[in-house]
């Protein structure tokens, strides 16, 4: 028996073999050919979208776009390396029509396209919110850490460039006291030549003036990091030590998986980011209102009230609060109508809010909206042991010394205070005079348990001696409250992690090739597109994916 035959080298053909057949009908190449073709380059920002009537003919950036994509979705991030597939690859032979671009221009395009490129993430959003991909009722936010194209030695602060340039002085006068013994003839034979003294201490000078000149552009700029490589970057802390790093965010869809937006920062940590990622991910998604869910690094009381003021329920694992987190927003007597209730704008959202009315799109959910009064009269004593307690049993510690009086405050205890005894966000600080005992003060709100009653020997005072002296005037403040959901956090692990791990370690994106925010962007953005891409295939098929495209 003979094995298959197979054709000769040398064996002519009177119609050559046609690339379209080598291609089938679900190959993901045909999605990247429909889906780049029926983007507008011109609208996205693209370079040379428009060809110029003179000078030498430039590739397509549709051309040069489904080669990103293709390496991508295929694990080749190198510029080098998709320029020798180019050459060899019968799948790009189809997407590209044999175009063999010089790697440069492969780099060039990648890195002069970083706005454009983003957008293209973003047009691949909204097509699967055309065809009902995403669930667009929970988003989780995490961050991670990706390596920069910066070395760790190429990053310094003050401090570092302080003792380099200390140990510079050192090595410099130990080479001025060779040259020394040297002149007195005493010379050992292990010691270095005098002419190889004076180019030691040249190299250390020059060494020396850089760094003083590091030293002067940290001090000019106001920055604590600078990085020779990559300034863009920033040195970080990681799961496996400090290194240079952009910190990347996500928001990803708890019914697909799939990456609704992805933000680029040099932030150390997460706070204050949650409600940037998640308004990004929503103008994608095309929703006003949306819940969140994200871990303790984003614990930042502002952002965290600036979401529920802006459309966005926050669930965020708690940090500091036990069961709940309290918000004192000072109240505002406006007139709320249906209309106004019903609406999902921000500026409707933060009226009813300010005026103690849950808007309805949180109605049943973990947000909670009420108006406190003063109702009771009660105080703060300071025992003879000179220990303060509060209305409701807290003790105070004392934070400063002013003059002859002195200042206590507990701030965890404010926090989370069901009844506190002032009408802002900020926590409470009484004074006390040398011979003061008791500090009247009125409470907000329907007390729990019975609070501290003023003695019988003390006049009752309706005005409360502290540094808060702007309650008198507010008899009403808005509280709102955001229980924590445990199902939800739980659930955040499962939803997060995931696509990075997918898109770091099997994508191999856990570093970039590219220096700058910008240009990080723009590869993290491919990456991100990838992933998506491969993924909308598994959920709704090559053929459906297409019709969309070209529908």
């Amino acid at each position: 028996m003979k094995y298959i035959e197979k054709e000769s080298r040398e064996q002519l053909t009177l119609l050559p073999d046609c690339i379209e057949d080598y291609i089938s009908e679900n190959n993901p190449v045909r999605i990247i050919d429909a889906f780049v073709d029926s983007l507008d380059m011109y609208r996205l920002g693209f370079l040379r979208a428009v060809p110029g009537e003179t000078g030498r003919p430039p590739y397509d950036p549709r051309d040069l776009l489904k080669l990103y994509i293709y390496g991508y979705f295929n694990r080749i991030r190198s510029s080098r390396r998709l320029m020798l597939e180019c050459r060899r690859n019968v799948e790009l032979f189809y997407l590209l029509g044999k175009l063999t671009p010089d790697f440069r221009t492969i780099a060039d395009f990648r890195k002069d396209n970083g706005a454009a490129i983003r957008g293209v993430f973003r047009e691949f959003v909204k097509l699967c919110v055309k065809l009902n991909m995403y669930e667009r009722e929970l988003l989780a936010v995490d961050g991670s850490k990706v390596r920069a194209a910066n070395s760790d030695d190429n990053a310094y602060n003050a401090e570092i460039l302080e003792k380099k340039l200390a140990r510079i002085d050192g090595h410099i006068r130990e080479y001025l006291s060779q040259l020394d013994r040297q002149d007195q003839d005493a010379l050992e034979e292990s010691e270095m030549t005098a002419e190889q003294i004076r180019s030691a201490i040249s190299t250390l000078r020059e060494r020396k003036e850089r760094y003083e000149g590091y030293l002067a552009e940290l001090g000019e700029s106001g920055e604590t990091q600078l990085l020779t490589t990559d300034p863009e970057a920033r040195r970080m802390h990681s799961k496996d030590g400090f290194h240079c790093c952009y910190n990347v965010q996500t928001a990803v869809d708890s019914g697909s998986h799939l990456i609704a937006e992805y933000e680029v920062t040099n932030r150390n940590t997460d706070q204050g980011l949650l409600c940037r990622v998640v308004t990004g991910a929503k103008e994608n998604l095309g929703t006003e209102v949306i819940e969140t869910v994200a871990d303790k690094g984003y614990e930042s009381r502002e952002d965290i009230l600036n979401c529920v003021m802006n459309g966005i329920i926050p669930t965020v694992a708690l940090k500091y609060d036990k069961y709940e987190r309290l918000f004192q927003i000072p109240y505002e007597d406006v007139t709320i109508t249906q209309d106004m209730r019903s609406s999902t704008r921000p500026d409707d959202i933060q009226a009813c809010i300010s005026a103690g009315i849950l808007p309805d799109c949180y109605t049943g959910s973990n947000i909670e909206v009420a108006v406190q009064r003063k109702t009771e009269l009660s105080c703060f004593i300071r025992d003879e042991n000179g220990a303060v307690t509060c209305p409701t049993g807290e003790t105070l510690s004392l934070v400063k010394t002013k003059g002859s009086n002195s200042i206590y405050a507990n701030k965890d205890a404010c926090r989370q205070c069901q009844t506190r005894c002032v009408s802002g966000k900020w926590f409470k600080r009484v004074s006390f005079g040398p011979h003061t005992k008791v500090v009247p003060t009125w409470v907000y709100g329907t007390p729990e348990k019975p609070l501290t009653k003023i003695p019988d020997d003390i006049p009752a005072n309706p005005y409360n001696h502290t540094l808060n002296r702007t309650d008198y005037s507010k008899p009403k403040k808005v509280v709102v409250r955001i229980r924590m959901d445990k199902e939800k956090l739980k659930k955040r692990m499962c939803l997060s992690e995931h696509p990075f791990g997918t898109v770091k370690w099997w994508h191999g994106a856990h570093y970039v090739l590219c220096k700058g925010i910008e240009k990080a962007t723009a590869e993290l953005g491919l990456s991100f597109l990838a992933y998506n891409l491969r993924r909308a295939i598994n959920i709704v098929g090559t053929e459906r994916l297409i019709e969309a495209m070209r529908g």
